[in-house]
């Protein structure tokens, strides 16, 4: 049945656009976090940005208070677990987008604090859980010399035939009921300059060597206190953008860790692998939605306060062409990691480059809203006095962070390849 209108209105638009309508406890919590996002993350974000790296790690820097701050909200993991699916989904989706409205790098730094606890708790692992309760996590993956090459799944259709698979610059031993690590991380590890602990998914040695019979490398992936004798750290990262995300590099000098600390290992160490990066990679989706969203809004405003040729720019036709665009895009970034969300979220069988498909929309739509924003400032955007330059240099960074954008396009027709050869889209 159509629903008629007997008198013209505009639409119903909440802070997350044209939304079907919110239940009293989504609104609560989506007005909570948008609150956290105004008044705590912004004017954090804008003053971390200015700080340089050490001084952003240093003791006594406002960059910890966030977390104090953000457990006052009271958003347990436990919370959502206890709505219904899709009532869940949609919460979860709020708070993200919320949180990146507010600022992305802190948004990101929330989301990888809790990664190593998530994990562990989904493998039903209570002593790594207890282990990481508390504490700021990070998630140690890409290596100097093993950057994309993490996400290499088969070996036959990508990698030169008769060649065995990277092995990079940090791995592990499996020796009796111990974990020996070696090696070091990239200096992108998201928290990795300040993590107390840390989830690590690394090429393994079980005692036959570091690959299979395939070449493809065997894995490991397991939960390390980053206080244990023989890890150290490198300097924080210094970046044109999210400066308020610290990274850095981790070392490690022949750590040893009780073997109980694994997640998971060998066969079933990809699959948990590959789970985790499909349920954790959609936050990618809803934090950069909310970026895009913070910069429609800006220049939203920005237009309707700047005159140009006798008139206020909201009154030009190209600038509601311009503004229409940024907003059609913001909906499509909504949409399509909403759409992930729920597929990571509910379907029996995720994976990995589909998930990063949407962190591709996500971020790419949200780069061409930022950089329209930009364009609609003018030369005052290119100044430290508007807020939008920090904004363009946030979003650059996104287009690389969590998988290079074209490097996981390339690796989602590859999955394209792979169904087509079982036989999905071959009638």
């Amino acid at each position: 049945m159509i629903p008629l209108k007997t008198v013209l209105t505009l639409p119903a638009v909440g802070l997350s656009g044209f939304e079907t309508p919110l239940t009293e406890e989504e609104e609560a919590i989506q007005g909570s976090v948008h609150r956290f996002a105004k008044d705590v993350m912004r004017p954090l974000g804008r003053e971390l940005d200015r700080m340089s790296a050490q001084d952003v790690i240093a003791p006594g820097s406002p960059y910890y208070s966030l977390f104090g701050e953000y457990a006052k909200l009271g958003l347990d993991p436990a919370l959502l677990a206890e709505l219904p699916p899709e009532t869940a989904i949609r919460t979860e989706a709020l708070i993200g987008e919320e949180l990146g409205w507010g600022d992305a790098g802190l948004a990101i730094s929330l989301g990888v604090a809790g990664v190593p606890q998530s994990v562990a708790a989904a493998a039903g692992k209570q002593e790594l859980v207890e282990l990481c309760e508390g504490k700021i996590g990070c998630w140690i993956v890409t290596q100097p010399d093993r950057g994309s090459d993490t996400q290499v799944l088969d070996m036959p259709r990508e990698w030169p035939a008769g060649q065995a698979g990277n092995i990079g610059n940090l791995t592990a031993k499996v020796i009796g009921d111990e974990i020996v690590i070696n090696g070091q991380c990239s200096a992108w590890v998201s928290n990795g300059a300040v993590a107390q602990v840390g989830l690590i998914q690394i090429v393994c040695d079980y005692g036959d060597g570091y690959t299979g019979k395939d070449g493809l490398p065997n894995f490991l992936v397991a939960v390390v206190p980053l206080d244990a004798p023989g890890v150290s750290k490198g300097k924080p990262l210094e970046k044109i953008g999210q400066r308020s995300l610290p990274q850095g590099e981790i070392y490690f000098d022949n750590v040893r860790l009780p073997r109980r600390f694994a997640v998971t290992e060998e066969e079933s160490a990809y699959a948990v692998g590959c789970s985790s990066w499909s349920y954790l990679g959609t936050y990618m989706g809803q934090v950069f939605t909310g970026v895009a969203r913070g910069a429609f809004e800006m220049a939203l405003q920005y237009c309707h306060e700047r005159r140009q040729g006798g008139r206020l720019l909201i009154d030009q036709q190209m600038t509601r062409l311009r503004l229409g665009d940024m907003l059609r895009r913001v909906e499509v970034a909504r949409a399509v990691s909403r759409r992930a969300l729920a597929y990571a979220r509910q379907s029996p069988l995720t994976h990995p480059y589909y998930t990063a498909s949407a962190k591709v929309t996500a971020t790419e739509e949200a780069m061409m809203v930022v950089d329209e924003a930009f364009r609609l400032f003018g030369g005052v955007g290119t100044t430290h006095e508007y807020p939008i330059e920090k904004l363009v240099r946030d979003t650059k960074s996104a287009l690389i962070e969590d998988g290079e954008n074209r490097v996981l396009t390339m690796r989602f027709g590859l999955l394209a390849q792979q169904l087509y050869a079982a036989g999905w889209a071959n009638p």
